[in-house]
């Protein structure tokens, strides 16, 4: 009887339930806060900033010019955007409008990507070009749409961009191209890789003319595009916290096994070292190209 007393049980009983809430992780109070947050954020009303991860105003962001008013962030934005800022009203005139890409290495899916864009940009390419007016100074203006195929140099970018120079020579106008791509289009191989080739002969020509260019990096100046003309300005700008490089830092990691600066590849890393000659708030970029162009002709290129 006594052995009975002490004798141990083969099995033990658990309630599974209990244990199952007993093995749970405790949630913290910022979990929850942040879960009330995402719930309470109407992406229709707000924008989260991609620095800070505040919700802004959508309306705050545009009247901000697509800049966080808490951290000064710069949004990316599109082509006509861009352009309504920089432009004097009613003054841009569109050059190559219909001119867009085929599919010359018959590139699988290419062609479905092509109409994606074009949906997703309301662009037919990857880069709007024209001449307008910079309080009252004529200039020829080419800018990059990052939201088609993250404004990848093909054909036909490279084509606008080419024939907006030597619209440029012809007229006697200074150049400004703004920036903003992901490098050389792979769909069409070679032939896209020709137009960096093709760009800075150009803008070679530009220069024989003694005519003034200004480049204005945006996020981001990447690939072939920096390789080429993005580099090549008389006078070359960015936008804060801009990423500019050839290869992203990723692959450069990756490919030196080794962690790369703090801020690396950023406008402020390439003003630091001597790549640019200024960064530029967006607020006062079109003022800045003013006094660069009003520099430059003298205080001409205006109607009389």
């Amino acid at each position: 009887m006594l052995h009975d007393l002490f004798r141990k049980e083969k099995y033990a009983t658990i309630n599974i339930s209990k244990a199952k809430e007993r093995s749970k992780p405790p949630v913290s109070k910022k979990k929850e806060v942040d879960k009330k947050k995402s719930q309470d954020f109407n992406e229709e009303l707000f924008v989260k900033c991609k620095k800070c991860g505040e919700p802004i105003l959508k309306e705050n962001m545009i009247n901000d010019l697509y800049t966080c008013n808490k951290c000064d962030y710069h949004f990316r934005i599109n082509a006509r955007d861009r352009i309504n800022l920089i432009v004097d009203k009613d003054s841009f005139i569109e050059y190559d409008k219909d001119l867009q890409s085929s599919n010359p290495l018959n590139f699988p899916e290419y062609q479905n990507k092509l109409d994606k864009a074009k949906n997703k940009s309301n662009e037919v390419e990857g880069v709007v070009t024209g001449e307008g007016k910079i309080n009252g100074i004529k200039t020829v203006i080419c800018v990059m749409e990052p939201n088609f195929m993250m404004g990848s140099m093909g054909c036909v970018v490279g084509e606008k961009i080419t024939r907006a120079i030597e619209n440029a020579v012809e007229k006697r106008f200074p150049l400004i191209i703004f920036s903003a791509s992901g490098g050389a289009r792979m769909q069409e191989g070679i032939l896209s890789l020709m137009q960096m080739a093709k760009t800075s002969a150009a803008l070679s020509r530009l220069s024989d003319e003694g005519l003034l260019y200004i480049s204005v990096l945006t996020d981001p100046t990447t690939g072939g595009v920096t390789a080429s003309f993005a580099m090549l300005g008389d006078i070359i700008l960015a936008e804060p916290g801009a990423l500019i490089g050839f290869a992203g830092p990723r692959v450069i990691e990756q490919t030196i096994r080794q962690k790369l600066p703090e801020g690396f590849q950023r406008s402020e890393f390439l003003k630091e070292k001597g790549f640019i000659d200024k960064i530029v708030h967006r607020r006062e970029l079109k003022e800045m190209l003013y006094k660069i162009l009003y520099i430059h002709t003298l205080g001409g290129g205006k109607d009389e």
